[in-house]
């Protein structure tokens, strides 16, 4: 093993082990309670069954057939969630197969970032991840259930559904994905129509006809942001099976792997001998090991808050110290848009998830001995599902790369780290992704350009304002300001700049999440600036550093920033329209960033 990986993990441990035995000490309790609708009245077992067939009612009067609870983030706007339409008929039928039964116990929120970016919308949508955490805890609060399966894909959807799973840890869990959309215009150009939409060289009409020809159909959006990488962690953490989160909608395959996941979360039940809750899935190796699988394939730094707050929500303890050791350690072993050329069904076809975690497990960078859903370790998971005859079988994973410049061997990789860096100074801590920027531009010391928004942003590079070396500084965009929107609507004009030969970056208390790309951004900045952080003090002029190579982040000034008069922001704006006015409780109990800028418990501490 590793020596960083296990001096990582046992300090995790350590940190987290009052937490930790606090929260099992809650699941034993549960499981010794339950899960059983025995303990529920006849009154609220035949609310519970009303609107089930004879023969479901006979089995779930008794107490030997488990009940499957489906939990669904199903909606049709979103293409990554418009397959789950089918899925409950699809999970019914194979329960009823394997001798269950299996109710549709909620439905959970699910948007789309893509929709909103750069809109009012947008202020909600880290918050949804919660909102998602209490729906699941809702639909299984019925006790009715014996297991679950959890239906989402997307950006904060498979963390909130973690979360909410977490918060019954005596049941076994397993979540079915739908896959990615096929190939359409790739995302590198995509990436250039953006950027000469910026640049004002072509029209509104051409920009929708290439945005229209990348997301074009049913399935995740096919670059590797916080969805796929969501995809990713539930392999690396044991609660998907091998190899199926890259399997386009539609596909033969695909109805054969969710059949699948129904009979082997049915096996897990305490029905049964082989008992295996999710509070013993997700444990502090399966957490590294998310981490590590986050690291290698260059994933979104969105999971620099979200795995803290997964974590958290098992009784475990991260931050991003750890993120940023792990990261000198794992080589990074992809290259997949925004990190290279490819999309995602190539990086699959080119060997994909099984290939690059038997690189890391050779190597000594994985935890194989975990809890997974298959009930056993990683080594498990190298392996790939086919169809053979028209029958689920599986195969060993690609042993070598069939392109080397998407995925590559652990001992000739794309870079010797991760390409997560902590920087940190007197302007706090904050995360910076590199794996998409270019050695010559991850450092800077230039003047800081203040901006409210993002469109007053806009509106001083369509007046031809910004064509110079500077820092551009957004402030009161951290949870508790205004939700901690993405930014990404800078990402084409900074791009621009870029192109022209000036030095830019970014520093921010919001975020850049997975389609972080090669302008370098210094993001998620703790303390955020309306809880006082010295981001929100500097001016225009003042002189920013942030250099992720010697991992610092600092502004200087003739005067004392420290001592300056915090701005009179107003914030109004962002808190009403749009539904925001309900989220006044979650801007005032958020926790910070590093702690997963989450409003339960033990992540605001």
């Amino acid at each position: 093993m590793h020596p960083v990986l296990d001096r990582v993990t046992a300090r995790i441990v350590g940190n987290s082990r009052p937490e930790r035995q606090a929260y099992l000490a809650r699941v034993a309790q549960a499981a010794e309670d339950g899960p059983t609708r025995g303990s529920l009245s006849c009154s609220n077992l035949a609310h519970g069954m009303a609107a089930a067939g004879r023969a479901e009612k006979r089995d779930l009067t008794g107490g030997d057939v488990p009940n499957l609870a489906i939990v669904s983030a199903y909606n049709d706007m979103l293409s990554a969630h418009q397959p789950f339409e089918v899925y409950p008929e699809q999970i019914r039928r194979a329960a009823r197969e394997a001798g269950a039964v299996a109710q549709f116990a909620g439905g959970v929120p699910a948007m789309c970032d893509g929709v909103t970016q750069g809109q009012d919308g947008m202020d909600l949508s880290l918050f949804s991840r919660d909102v998602i955490a209490l729906s699941t805890a809702v639909a299984l609060s019925h006790n009715m259930f014996d297991a679950a399966v959890c239906l989402g894909v997307c950006d904060k959807i498979v963390p909130g559904l973690m979360i909410g799973a977490l918060a019954f840890g005596h049941l076994p869990v397993v979540f079915i994905p739908a896959g990615p959309m096929v190939s359409g215009l790739s995302n590198k150009q995509k990436a250039r129509v953006r950027e000469r939409f910026a640049a004002g060289e072509i029209g509104r009409a051409e920009l929708l006809e290439a945005e229209s020809a990348a997301y074009h159909a049913p399935g995740t959006c096919t670059f590797y942001g916080t969805a796929n990488s969501n995809q990713m962690l539930m392999e690396f953490m044991g609660m998907q099976l091998p190899g199926g989160s890259f399997v386009n909608p539609g596909a033969s395959l695909r109805k054969h792997l969710t059949a699948e996941a129904v009979r082997r979360v049915l096996t897990l039940t305490h029905l049964g001998a082989d008992y295996t809750p999710i509070a013993h899935v997700i444990d502090e190796k399966a957490v590294v090991n998310g981490i590590v699988g986050l690291l290698a394939t260059g994933g979104s730094t969105n999971h620099t808050m979200h795995l803290v707050a997964i974590a958290a929500a098992a009784g475990i303890k991260v931050d991003w110290s750890d993120f940023a050791e792990l990261s000198s350690a794992v080589p990074l072993l992809a290259r997949v848009y925004p990190n290279g050329s490819a999309d995602v069904n190539h990086f699959h076809a080119a060997g994909g998830l099984g290939f690059v975690m038997r690189e890391l497990l050779d190597a000594g960078l994985l935890h194989d001995d975990v809890t997974t859903i298959l009930g056993s370790g990683l080594e498990s998971y190298c392996q790939e599902p086919v169809l053979d005859n028209g029958q689920l079988a599986w195969k060993a994973c690609q042993s070598t790369s069939l392109d080397s410049d998407i995925v590559r061997p652990a001992s000739d990789p794309f870079d010797a780290e991760g390409g997560i860096r902590l920087v940190e100074g007197n302007v706090g801590r904050a995360i910076v992704k590199v794996s998409a920027v270019e050695p010559a531009h991850r450092s800077i010391e230039a003047p800081a350009r203040v901006f409210g928004s993002q469109a007053e942003f806009v509106a001083a590079f369509d007046a031809d304002e910004l064509d110079m070396d500077f820092v551009a500084v957004l402030g009161y965009q951290g949870p508790r300001a205004n939700g901690m929107p993405e930014l990404h609507k800078l990402t084409p004009y900074l791009g621009v700049l870029q192109n022209r030969g000036f030095r830019v970056a970014l520093l921010t208390d919001g975020r850049m999440s997975g389609a972080s790309g090669k302008v370098l951004a210094a993001i998620q900045v703790s303390p955020e600036a309306v809880c006082d952080g010295l981001i929100g003090r500097i001016r225009s002029g003042d002189i920013v550093t942030i250099d992720s190579d010697a991992g610092t982040l600092s502004v200087h000034a003739d005067d004392d920033v420290a001592a300056r008069a915090a701005p009179a922001a107003d914030l109004m704006a962002n808190h009403a329209g749009m539904g925001r006015e309900l989220f006044t409780v979650f801007r005032s109990q958020s926790g910070p960033a590093e702690a997963g800028a989450s409003i339960f418990g033990e992540v605001n501490q």
